[in-house]
């Protein structure tokens, strides 16, 4: 009896592994296909058409496994994949998403947002065709067109507003990239970037800022823009989106622009996670002021100190003292969570008002990079 006993335990072992597969592989499908009816509703994995062995493979991944890797809403998902579509210009596949991303209630306008969010990506002629495609579903759809404007910027307007985004995400811009372009119109690509590109393109309503960061990232996955990946890392971090996030965004793309592209951003991400975060930026500012015009100073450095302070999170500190017995010299502990808050700072408007503003009334000024003795030690 024992020896029987311990031949079906044996026999019940070497099926546990199948057993576990089995179950797992069943789990996928049953993903797969209540997801695949969420979206489009109908059936998957019904072994029907020319290609049911790839069809079979193709949704049991993307919907039953890239589907359930990360946490992302089935609407984010699919406004991913739209944008990705888009950039690569696989229309019929963007037609298909683009009703889905309405099943799961990305609205009209959203969704029309995604496909000019490509613009400056692709250049407006992609840009169209994919509109073109989504302007069909929403035919389809009994949804009228034109949709809702959604603009706010006007051409007097869309500088101060790219600029304000701009010095957000990006302190300091592409004038690195673009110093030295023949005809100096290097100048004019980086006026471009900020007027239409984040002047036109991101203040546009319907998508918020840190959806259209996530997306942005998307489109350069596609396009594998590698230098632009790793800016964009940090754009996205400055947006509210969390490096979980930016991966599983870029896994969603997977499948539709394959290994290569995706392991490329995959790796830029892991290699930007993984550098240690930029320490403090701590300065005296030594000023010495035209005694004649010290009032008029100080109201602008009392007006620029309290903006900075109120506005800008990466400014930790501006502490200004006067000497007791020379009020003109002015000294100010600057602390700044790191470089680039300092330079975000310098570009703000309340910091150029300040600058311009008191020009003829500074005689001399000293900056003082210092390091703090005891640097974890908080200001009170």
């Amino acid at each position: 009896m024992k020896k029987a006993f311990g031949i079906v335990a044996i026999g019940l072992a070497a099926c546990l592994p199948t057993m576990a597969q089995t179950t797992e592989n069943a789990d996928r499908a049953e993903m797969c296909k209540e997801n695949y009816r969420t979206l489009f509703g109908g059936e998957a994995l019904t072994g029907q058409g020319n290609d049911p062995e790839m069809m079979d493979i193709l949704q049991k991944f993307i919907f039953g496994e890239v589907f359930a890797t990360g946490d992302l809403t089935l609407k984010q998902r699919e406004m991913i994949t739209c944008i990705t579509l888009a950039t690569m210009q696989t229309l019929p596949q963007l037609k298909a998403h683009a009703g889905a991303a309405l099943n799961v209630g990305v609205t009209p306008e959203e969704l029309r947002e995604v496909m000019y969010l490509t613009a400056p990506f692709i250049g407006f002629p992609k840009m169209l065709n994919a509109v073109g495609t989504v302007n069909e579903v929403f035919k389809e759809r009994g949804i009228s067109l034109p949709l809702k404007a959604q603009g706010t910027v006007t051409d007097d307007t869309r500088h101060e507003a790219g600029k304000a985004i701009q010095d957000t995400l990006y302190p300091g811009g592409i004038s690195g990239a673009m110093a030295g372009i023949p005809g100096d119109m290097g100048k004019e690509v980086e006026k471009f970037l900020t007027d239409y590109f984040f002047g036109e393109i991101y203040s546009r309503g319907a998508l918020d800022l840190q959806t259209r960061e996530l997306l942005g990232y998307c489109v350069l996955t596609a396009l594998e823009a590698e230098s632009q990946l790793q800016s964009h890392y940090h754009g996205n971090m400055k947006a509210g989106n969390t490096p979980e996030v930016l991966t599983a965004a870029v896994i969603q793309c997977l499948p539709y622009i394959g290994f290569p592209a995706a392991i490329k951003a995959l790796r830029i991400i892991k290699q930007e996670y993984a550098k240690p975060a930029a320490g403090q930026l701590v300065r005296l500012s030594k000023i010495t002021v035209d005694p004649a015009q010290l009032d008029a100073y100080n109201a602008c450095l009392k007006e620029e100190i309290k903006a900075s302070m109120r506005l800008e999170p990466g400014v930790l500190t501006l502490y200004a003292t006067a000497e007791k017995d020379a009020l003109h010299r002015v000294t100010i502990l600057e602390i700044y969570a790191d470089r680039a808050a300092y330079e975000s700072h310098l570009q703000t408007p309340h910091f150029q008002k300040y600058k311009q503003g008191t020009l003829e009334m500074v005689q001399q000024l000293e900056l003082v990079d210092v390091t703090p003795l005891i640097p974890d030690l908080k200001i009170k």
